[in-house]
């Protein structure tokens, strides 16, 4: 029979050793830090996330660098002496061979290599702007987008608002660039230079409401209960800075009992946002009930610090003259824009086309899925 083993408490008393050595740390008491231990504490955690953040945003910049600098690579060879697939698939073997830690050298990332050179032939504004967002990213906007021009503006979109690949394929499917700003509003006469203009590119028309399914809403109050079920869906198609403060405020006024749809909070114009929903056409008489929350919230709810509350009135449809002449002399900030839940239903025939098809872009995002996983296989 073998010896029985002591135990291991034992056996370390028999070298001598105590109890002390064995302990189950716990952090000091907050009670003897200086007092002003938890704000340094903050500010260098602070600090640590902020270099850490650099530190990847550096990594992904000099790898999206190294990327167009080998598609140019490629384009000149194939321009200057004939390279073809072949070639490719040889310089993805060998690359690989040579440098098994990395992946996205796969052939097929070699010719979005390529396609991405050729895309963004001026390097200043290729490491201004592309550079700074994820390879993925990149891929989406090859891929969903014909032109360079409606691809940049994409590409300052998600790095202004810092949109994911996902978000950013929603915002493309969605038909953002061609809608965004669009709304009719009379903010150059109710709102200072400065504001005005944030304000006119904040709000778009029609907004979509895809989210909410096919059904078409009777009353105003299913579409409003719509998009604060889908809360996160809709505020992402607000837009960036709008923070949600209530559905349904009760106001009262004159003794008479008023109800605004839903009020937000935007942290870039630094003033209260009242949006008013309306399941039919748009009626002037509509102004006139907005004007009057958009007063009761100036004068209940904002604070010295606080701009001018702006007004946003969705209709289902709208006459842009009859739009115009309901806000020529009100002076409180509205907008008025449509809403919808497809957005091909109010696009001119030629655009549609563009668009892709629920199929392309489930095909298309099977494709991002498969280059991912090839190259994690990698």
């Amino acid at each position: 029979m073998g010896t029985k083993k002591k135990p291991f408490l034992l056996s370390r008393l028999a070298r001598g050793k105590t109890r002390e050595e064995a302990t189950f740390p716990v952090a000091p008491s907050q009670a003897d830090s200086p007092q002003d231990y938890v704000k340094v504490l903050s500010d260098i955690k602070k600090r640590i996330t902020q270099t850490r953040l650099r530190t990847v945003l550096a990594a992904n910049a000099e790898m999206v660098l190294l990327y167009w600098e080998i598609g140019r690579v490629i384009l000149s060879r194939q321009a200057n002496e004939g390279w073809g697939a072949k070639v490719i698939d040889r310089l993805s073997h060998d690359l690989r061979k040579d440098f098994p830690d990395m992946s996205g050298f796969s052939p097929r990332n070699l010719k979005y290599m390529r396609t991405f050179a050729a895309s963004w032939p001026d390097s200043k504004i290729m490491q201004r702007t592309v550079a700074q967002l994820p390879w993925r990213s990149n891929l989406a906007l090859l891929d969903m987008l014909p032109d360079s021009k409606t691809r940049l503006w994409y590409a300052q979109k998600t790095i202004e608002n810092g949109w994911s690949r996902d978000v950013l394929a929603l915002q493309i499917q969605s038909n953002l660039h061609n809608r965004h700003g669009k709304a009719l509003n009379n903010f150059k006469k109710a709102l200072p230079p400065e504001d005005s203009d944030m304000a006119s590119q904040i709000f778009k028309d029609p907004y979509l409401f895809d989210f909410m399914g096919t059904a078409d809403p009777r009353r105003e109050r299913d579409v409003e209960q719509s998009l604060v079920t889908h809360i996160q869906q809709f505020l992402l198609e607000l837009g960036a800075g709008f923070a949600f403060v209530g559905k349904q405020v009760h106001l009262e006024v004159g003794g008479n009992d008023y109800y605004i749809d839903l009020l937000f909070y935007h942290v870039k114009l630094h003033c209260y946002v009242v949006i008013e929903l309306k399941a039919v056409p748009f009626d002037p008489s509509f102004v006139g009930q907005l004007n009057l929350y958009l007063s009761a919230v100036d004068d209940l709810l904002r604070q010295d610090s606080d701009k001018p509350t702006i007004g946003l009135l969705l209709c289902k449809s709208k006459n842009e003259l009859v739009v115009e002449y309901a806000l020529r002399d009100f002076k409180k900030p509205i907008g008025v824009a449509g809403w919808e839940t497809k957005i091909v239903k109010s696009l001119p025939k030629q655009l549609k086309s563009d668009l892709p098809t629920v199929k392309q872009i489930e095909e298309e995002m099977a494709n991002f899925q498969e280059l991912e996983d090839f190259d994690q296989k990698e």
